[in-house]
């Protein structure tokens, strides 16, 4: 799929059909998840692949909007390691997950992205549900698998958006 075609076809799936994603799948989108950029090449992120039922259970419970893990067959938390971090880890995480989204759809994947960080709420529930050390802030959670829905491209352009050299 061309890199245009990704963008535009990608789009927030919350239905998945029941079945498995292959490793090899998983390990691109991981792949180009860590080919993102990164403020001085810190590199903080640290991801927590979840595929197992009980594993599913305990984002659920932490996070309010997930119930499409009950069929999802897979997510991904996406974490800072705050002793690699600056003060741009949500960036650096941010363009993982992008790159996480992107792949998944060039796969044949649907995706979305469950927001984490910096709501209190979410971000204690998952470090209590996962056992997170200290040092590792879970900052978003990107579930992948087959889709079970169709959506359209949406035209999101707004020439009204967009000012030249001043505001």
């Amino acid at each position: 799929m061309e890199l245009f075609n990704a963008i535009f076809a990608r789009r927030s799936i919350r239905k998945y059909q029941n079945k498995a994603l292959e490793a090899e799948k998983l390990t691109k989108i991981l792949e180009a998840a860590m080919a993102a950029p990164t403020a001085r090449n810190k590199q903080p992120w640290r991801f927590i692949t979840v595929q197992s039922e009980e594993g599913k259970n305990r984002i659920m419970a932490a996070h309010p909007y997930s119930l499409m893990l009950k069929t999802a067959p897979c997510a991904v938390i996406v974490c800072a390691d705050k002793t690699e971090a600056t003060d741009f880890f949500q960036q650096d995480c941010a363009a993982a997950i992008q790159n996480m989204l992107l792949s998944a759809t060039d796969l044949g994947l649907g995706s979305v992205w469950l927001g984490v960080y910096p709501n209190a709420e979410r971000t204690n529930g998952v470090c209590k549900a996962f056992n997170l050390p200290e040092n590792i802030i879970p900052v978003g959670i990107v579930v992948l698998g087959y889709a079970d829905e169709a959506k359209g491209r949406e035209n999101r352009f707004d020439a009204a958006k967009i000012h030249k050299e001043n505001w």
